[in-house]
């Protein structure tokens, strides 16, 4: 089966990886799926009727660039019938360690699969106007817009091809999609095909060393969960570090089986940065409570990793009290499942951006007409220390 979702998007195969248990990566940089035309849909909303240029999915034989301000622009008539964004603040955690270069930029968002928001996700307090694609779409790229990440690392995509390739290609970025081999949006009807990981980054800043795809194996078995893993090097500076995006096992009593696949997704990565001598980023949705065993085994494991989000509590060791919240006919859910690890040692953290206040979440939680997600975006700026310590 995984063979065959292979075959329906169409991949092309640009790189590969000589890491054992690692699959080759199927980069869609400046290329688009054969399947593109099949699977892209334009707007039909009235607003974007009148403002067709960008958010009508292109031609994939002619894909200008376009301007930020101009798409924020597109996006945000579309969504004048909406409340305005929610204000989100960066909290200054500058060290003294000072950095010649630019900081690194990356978001982590599991932005909603479309199909899974009207389908099976049962948001109870949700409106199912809040959920239209051509105006949810919209808000998920106002906050991109909105933060500028130099990396992008997302879950739950299901509108890759039609949507986010071809708009963030024309912004600048490269991007690479993995679907999960069984992906529950197939059960759905008139689904827009597999929900899984993608990873953008900006072509202008980096270049792309080596690129991996990983489907992640608990307990010896291959399993529906997948992450990305890429070495990029800093064109400013000539440094290397290594991006990985991936997206857990969800559910309560999985909890031994995410603890694996987390396993099996450091080993990967112990291979891809030499043993911690590449630094490394990690960004997803671990589904997993700080009181988990997988979160304890990224926070002891020998790369050195620690967990950028807990610099925001007043001790510096406690993580978020939420990342995410909605109400489910099972009732109100409100966990911290998303994170972003670093390299302790070999990468700072200059500024976090705070999280939405319970106030401006607002008693029906999320999703909502303001926020497009049921989780919540993280976005950190990153620097290089200048003098890594003998262990990253």
């Amino acid at each position: 089966m995984y063979l065959l979702f292979e075959v329906y998007l169409g991949l092309r195969v640009v790189s590969s990886s000589s890491f054992p248990g690692v699959y080759p990566a199927c980069s869609m940089g400046n290329g688009t799926s054969r399947l593109y035309s099949a699977l892209a849909k334009t707007l039909n909303s009235s607003a974007a009727s009148q403002h067709p240029e960008y958010l009508v999915s292109p031609d994939p034989e002619h894909l200008e660039p376009i301007d930020p301000k101009e798409l924020l622009e597109e996006c945000r008539a579309v969504l004048h019938t909406r409340p305005p964004r929610f204000q989100r603040d960066f909290v200054d955690l500058r060290t003294d360690c000072p950095s010649s270069h630019p900081p690194i930029r990356v978001m982590q968002w599991n932005i909603l699969a479309q199909a899974l928001g009207e389908g099976k996700d049962n948001f109870v307090q949700c409106p199912v106007e809040a959920l239209k694609w051509e105006e949810r779409k919209c808000l998920i790229l106002e906050e991109i817009l909105a933060y500028q990440p130099d990396i992008l690392c997302l879950q739950e995509v299901d509108h890759y091809f039609d949507t986010f390739q071809p708009l963030l290609s024309r912004l600048g970025y490269q991007g690479t999609f993995f679907p999960k081999p069984w992906s529950p949006c197939l059960d759905v009807e008139h689904n827009n095909g597999p929900d899984g990981c993608a990873l953008f980054f900006l072509q202008n800043r980096f270049k792309l060393v080596n690129s991996a795809n990983i489907r992640l194996t608990a307990m010896t078995l291959k399993t529906n969960q997948v992450a990305i893993a890429q070495t990029l090097e800093c064109k400013e500076s000539g440094r290397q570090f290594c991006i990985a995006v991936t997206h857990l096992k969800a559910r309560t009593g999985w909890e031994r089986f995410r603890s694996a696949q987390g396993c099996d997704l450091l080993q990967n990565l112990q291979n891809i940065t030499q043993g911690a001598k590449i630094p490394l980023i990690v960004c997803g949705d671990f589904n997993a409570e700080p009181t988990e065993e997988v979160y304890k085994h990224f926070a002891s494991s020998s790369l050195n990793l620690n967990s950028a989000y807990k610099l925001l509590s007043a001790d510096g060791q406690s993580e978020p009290p939420y990342t995410t919240w909605k109400i489910r006919t099972s009732g109100e859910c409100r966990h911290t499942l998303d994170y972003i690890w670093y390299s302790k040692h070999a990468l700072s953290v200059k500024s976090a951006l705070d999280l939405l206040t319970e106030e401006q979440i607002g008693p029906n939680r999320l999703p909502s007409f303001n926020y497009p997600s049921d989780h919540l975006s993280l976005v950190c700026d990153f620097s290089f220390n200048e003098e890594p310590d003998g262990l990253l």
